[in-house]
């Protein structure tokens, strides 16, 4: 017997758990065929159930035939591009064979083009070689235009110092070519550079001089500037480019100074100098300081002309050409300050333009030297030296000139001996022009020039005048018009030449009163006689001579004074006074002290010598020199 089967054993039962336990939501397939089933099986009925398998199994077969009739085309397909292939592997063979036989046939020309393809790589180096070399050692035609201008009198560009700086260039490296060995063309290269090189200064030299020509203070541009940095290495060329600014600019610097003389500023202001011509200090001040102004802006622009120039060559020419410029305003100059010292006759005023001309020269001379314009003032100087001079003496003519004879020469002196008026005047007169001397630079020269254009005619007048007086009134007064001026040069530097020989003129005088009053005194004391035997060592002296000696001396000791000569008293100089006293005194204390040493003397027999004498020389001098 069969066992019975159990739900483990049975099949069936395995299937159905399995159907069970199987979870359509997470089984793909499961989902996808049923999906697939959804689309014809429509209707769930027992007639379709049992013909579900039938109708599988058909379209099961509609898409066999369906993949087949599609597999058919795709055959047809690869058989065609396999005809195709072969046909193509045909072609290619024959093209093979074709090109062996091409090969075999074209092996020569292949070889020769080849062999000129490599010459043609060469020859395209050579060109590139060729152009480069073109190009770094020659000008291009654009450079050359700029170069030479590419029309008539084109003006100079920034392009043109561009070009002229790659001709140089070009000419320095050629000199690298040479080294290198290509001779031949370094030295046919340097020489064409050479002609471009002189062309270009040449047209640069036309174009800076036409412009220099009518260039204005301040339109020195920066190509003009560059243009004679390039000029410079031709001296010819820039020295000509310079002498046409230096006539340019004299040509506006006078017509500039005209204008300020005549027309004044713009709108008038400042006014025409002339204006003020009828002050010659401000006038002649005002053409001076025009002047001191407008040069020195002149030397600044020419200094800005060649700012790019090597200056350590130019010095002399930077000079010149600032003359040149400078010297256009030397007539009118000249004309009016020579007018203005031709007419005036005041010695202060014509001393301060002096001084005034001697200031501005200078100044202008530290600027601007050599030229016209340096003579113009060394002969005005001149002329207002000779013009103040000429003008002072004339002064002191006319103060010294007697009235009533119309001749050279100071008033007789009066009773009391003191310097006429005129000499206190022209002293004055003096001291007013060595007032304003004193302040000005280079004084020496003229205090030495005004004094002496005083003091010399003043000391002939008064000696003239002196010169009718007795011994005595002729040495006061002397003294008297001395010490006038001495004390007046006293106050003023530079005097000590001056103040020695009047000093020994004063001396003079001094000791022409001294030998006066010493010969008045040894008269009054009755010394003639007792000098006389004096100088005869064996001679005596008698007694009644001494006695008559002493009791003069004796009066004289009480009262000094008393014998003076009266012209004494009226030296105005109490130095002088006391001086000719002194030297007087000495006098008659030496006389009496050889008296003394004589009397007192063994040899001369004199007893008693005690009896004559009273006082003791150490005791006159003491009580004359009191």
């Amino acid at each position: 017997m069969k066992e019975p089967a159990t739900s483990e054993n049975d099949p069936i039962q395995k299937r159905l758990n399995k159907i069970l336990e199987t979870r359509l939501d997470t089984d793909k397939d499961t989902l996808e065929a049923l999906s697939d089933l959804s689309t014809f099986f429509t209707e769930n009925t027992l007639q379709t159930r049992r013909n579900l398998r039938s109708q599988i199994e058909k379209r099961s077969v509609a898409i066999n035939e369906n993949f087949l009739e599609s597999f058919r085309e795709v055959k047809l397909s690869l058989d065609s591009i396999c005809n195709e292939i072969d046909a193509m592997a045909k072609s290619v063979n024959s093209m093979k064979e074709n090109l062996r036989s091409s090969q075999a046939l074209t092996h020569d020309l292949i070889q020769q083009t080849n062999s000129l393809q490599a010459e043609s790589n060469k020859l395209q180096i050579d060109q590139q070689i060729a152009g480069a070399f073109l190009s770094r050692f020659q000008l291009s035609v654009a450079e050359h235009q700029t170069l030479y201008g590419a029309v008539k009198d084109a003006p100079i560009t920034p392009d043109f110092f561009t070009v002229l700086d790659r001709v140089q260039s070009i000419h320095a490296d050629c000199r690298i070519l040479m080294q290198s060995g290509y001779q031949t063309a370094a030295l046919d290269i340097m020489e064409e550079m050479t002609l471009h090189q002189e062309g270009a200064l040449e047209r640069l030299y036309r174009w800076t001089q036409s412009h220099c020509r009518n260039i204005d203070s301040h339109d020195v541009g920066s190509l003009v500037v560059q243009a004679m940095s390039r000029l410079q290495d031709r001296p010819v060329l820039f020295k000509y480019v310079i002498d046409e600014y230096a006539t340019a600019r004299r040509s506006v610097l006078v017509r500039s100074f005209i204008d300020a003389l005549t027309v004044g500023g713009p709108g008038g202001n400042p006014k025409p100098i002339e204006m003020h011509a009828h002050d010659p200090k401000r006038y002649i001040g005002d053409m001076f300081a025009w002047l001191h102004q407008a040069i020195p802006t002149e030397k600044e622009n020419l200094l800005l002309l060649i700012k790019l120039c090597d200056k350590n060559d130019l010095s002399e020419q930077i000079q010149n050409a600032l003359a040149n410029i400078a010297d256009g305003v030397c007539h009118p100059l000249k004309i009016r300050v020579e007018t203005i010292l031709n007419s005036e006759k005041d010695t202060i005023i014509l001393f301060a333009i002096s001084n005034l001309l001697r200031f501005y020269q200078n100044i202008i001379n530290y600027v601007v030297k050599g030229g016209n314009l340096e003579q113009c003032l060394i002969e005005l100087r001149g002329h207002s030296e000779q013009s103040y001079l000429n003008a002072l003496s004339a002064q002191v003519r006319s103060i010294l000139q007697r009235p009533t004879t119309q001749s050279m020469g100071l008033d007789p002196p009066q009773r009391d001996l003191v310097p006429p008026p005129s000499v206190g005047k022209l002293l004055n007169i003096l001291k007013e022009i060595l007032s304003v001397a004193s302040m000005v630079e280079g004084r020496q020269s003229d205090i030495t020039k005004i004094v002496s254009c005083v003091i010399d005619p003043l000391l002939q007048s008064v000696t003239e005048s002196a010169s009718h007086l007795p011994t005595i009134d002729m040495a006061v007064y002397m003294l008297n018009c001395l010490y006038h001026m001495q004390t007046t040069l006293a106050m003023f530097e530079f005097m000590d030449e001056r103040m020695e020989r009047l000093q020994a003129q004063s001396d003079a005088q001094i000791d022409t009163l001294t030998s006066e009053q010493a010969s008045s005194l040894v008269a009054n004391l009755n010394l003639g006689p007792i000098y006389t035997i004096l100088q005869n060592s064996q001679a005596r002296i008698e007694a009644n001579l001494l006695k008559i000696f002493m009791n003069k001396m004796d009066a004289f000791l009480e009262m000094p004074d008393v014998l003076l000569l009266p012209q004494i008293n009226l030296l105005l100089s109490s130095t002088h006074r006391s001086t000719v006293q002194k030297r007087s005194f000495n006098v008659i204390i030496t006389i009496y002290k050889q008296i003394y040493e004589r009397i007192h003397d063994p040899e001369s027999g004199y007893e008693s010598p005690e009896s004559f004498f009273s006082k003791t020389p150490e005791q006159v001098a003491e009580l004359l020199s009191g």
